[in-house]
């Protein structure tokens, strides 16, 4: 009897062992993350020579990775509640995340793993009071599910805290599906309520509140046919630079870092914009939040960035614009005119060149 209560002892502290370990080693791939994306900065910072910068862009950590082992710590604990906040990391992390078939056409990279997250949620975690971080990492997913989920979290929560924050990241996805007045109206009541019920939460280290007024500013200012504000600054190299000096050209306004998921495709496609329309009046123009030193040593790479960026590490321009996640697309004609706004894509490209077909001087 005494060697069972042993034996039944023993396996107890072993579970609760397993059980504790698992939190703390979603904890250690987060800061691992972290960690290694500071250590690839100093590297690049440091490199000295065209050859030297290439090999260290060459060994940016790879966000894929972190998110498999990620996965392998929350996956089996999905429905335990400590898991929504390394669920919310996770989907942050690999939102933006292509796989590339054969074909040359590319599908979202943890599809299946992001539709086990939105099951887990759905099953287990509908009444948690742990669910703000991850209402607002629904916000860019490529799940189509994602505003199903949020709307019934904002409809369904018994928590009213929960119920604001929720409304709060389906106006922020909302804002995706254009201007028209309908959308806005409800874009505007959502908003309403996330402030009402939900200003004083924090997520991240920011309120509900900020993030709402920041919502407010991008409908009455940063919407689709509104005029975007001009921007003032410096680039990498001191020289000033004004998003207004582009006047007559169709600008594709880029807000991005060298830490955002698919950087380097990112920047392919930046790169392939400007080849095909040179020639014509379109620009790229990037903002960038990376300290200066660090944009400065990838702007001497040749083929890495090929365009002009400010230089904005203390975020004032992003600001002007309320960038909330990143990389963030705006598309602009000749007269700074909203068209489109939203992630890198086949969007901005089909956007940029209907503009510029616009421009096209009638034939005689």
């Amino acid at each position: 009897m005494n060697r069972s209560f042993h034996l039944a002892a023993v396996l107890l502290l072993l579970l609760s062992a397993r059980s504790a370990a698992a939190p703390a080693d979603a904890a250690r791939v987060e800061q691992s993350y972290q960690r290694a994306m500071e250590k690839w900065s100093l590297e690049v910072r440091a490199a000295g020579t065209p050859e030297a910068r290439a090999k260290a862009w060459s060994t940016r950590p790879d966000p894929a990775a972190f998110a498999k082992e990620m996965w392998t710590h929350i996956s089996p604990a999905l429905r335990e509640e400590w898991s929504l906040q390394p669920a919310a990391w996770f989907l942050n992390l690999t939102c933006g995340q292509r796989l590339t078939r054969p074909d040359g056409s590319n599908s979202p990279a943890f599809a299946e793993e992001t539709k086990a997250i939105h099951a887990a949620i759905e099953t287990y975690h509908m009444k948690s009071a742990k669910l703000p971080p991850v209402c607002l990492a629904l916000v860019p997913s490529d799940d189509p599910h994602a505003l199903a989920l949020l709307e019934k979290i904002q409809t369904g929560h018994a928590d009213k805290a929960v119920q604001g924050v929720a409304a709060l990241a389906i106006a922020m996805r909302l804002k995706a599906l254009g201007a028209d007045p309908g959308l806005m109206t409800k874009r505007l009541m959502l908003l309403r309520k996330a402030i009402i019920d939900s200003a004083q939460v924090e997520i991240n280290g920011v309120s509900v509140a900020k993030l709402a007024e920041d919502e407010l500013y991008i409908i009455r200012y940063l919407t689709k046919d509104r005029t975007a504000p001009d921007l003032i600054g410096m680039d990498s190299g001191n020289r000033p630079l004004k998003l207004s000096d582009y006047k007559d050209k169709v600008v594709v306004l880029l807000f991005w870092n060298s830490g955002v998921p698919e950087a380097g495709r990112m920047l392919e496609m930046a790169t392939a914009l400007e080849k095909k329309f040179a020639g014509k009046p379109f620009a790229i123009l990037g903002v960038n939040n990376d300290p200066t030193e660090n944009l400065r040593e990838m702007q001497k790479q040749a083929d890495l960035v090929t365009f002009p960026n400010f230089s904005d590490p203390l975020n004032r321009l992003a600001q002007d614009y309320r960038v909330g996640s990143w990389p963030l697309v705006y598309v602009l004609d000749g007269k700074r005119k909203i068209h489109y706004a939203g992630q890198p894509g086949s969007f901005v490209d089909l956007t940029a060149s209907a503009l510029l077909d616009e421009s096209k001087p009638a034939a005689k």
